[in-house]
């Protein structure tokens, strides 16, 4: 059962945080600026159990394609960058806490393994430079193609 606190946790860090993180930012931002926000390909690939954390990704790429429209007009571009399973440090202390896990899920990946952080990294410095200067209010997801396939 999900509590009032269990989702003002998930909320607020997920979705709180980024709105009101992005309406400080603006003021100091000029025309042509970029706006890359973090989602997860859980926004649209749920996950069982994951409902809050489903949800409030969600919320972020809705956020990215509402901003698109928003700010237009002053040129600033909004996208979704989305990793699926990514080897960090919480990933990993997971998967060394319940070993087969990690099996199971890069079973899942369609490339049949976990995402580097270089991969996200590459995929926001792309959608923050000109070689994307076409690409507003879009969701790339970076997960070995888990949600496309």
């Amino acid at each position: 059962m999900l509590t009032e606190a269990d989702f003002d946790a998930t909320f607020d860090l997920n979705v709180k945080g980024l709105v009101f993180t992005v309406q400080k930012a603006l003021p100091l931002m000029a025309a042509g600026g970029v706006i890359v926000l973090n989602g997860s390909i859980a926004g649209s690939k749920a996950y069982p159990g994951q409902s809050l954390y489903n949800a409030s990704k969600a919320a972020v790429r809705s956020f990215a394609r509402s901003w698109t429209i928003d700010l237009k007009d002053r040129g600033i571009r909004v996208n979704v960058v989305s990793p699926g399973a990514t080897e960090t440090k919480l990933m990993r202390g997971h998967f060394d806490a319940a070993p087969k896990a990690e099996e199971d899920v890069i079973k899942g990946v369609t490339l049949g393994r976990l995402g580097h952080l270089d991969d996200v990294a590459n995929a926001v410095l792309f959608l923050a430079s000109s070689e994307s200067s076409f690409v507003a209010g879009h969701e790339l997801f970076v997960d070995g193609g888990v949600a496309a396939v």
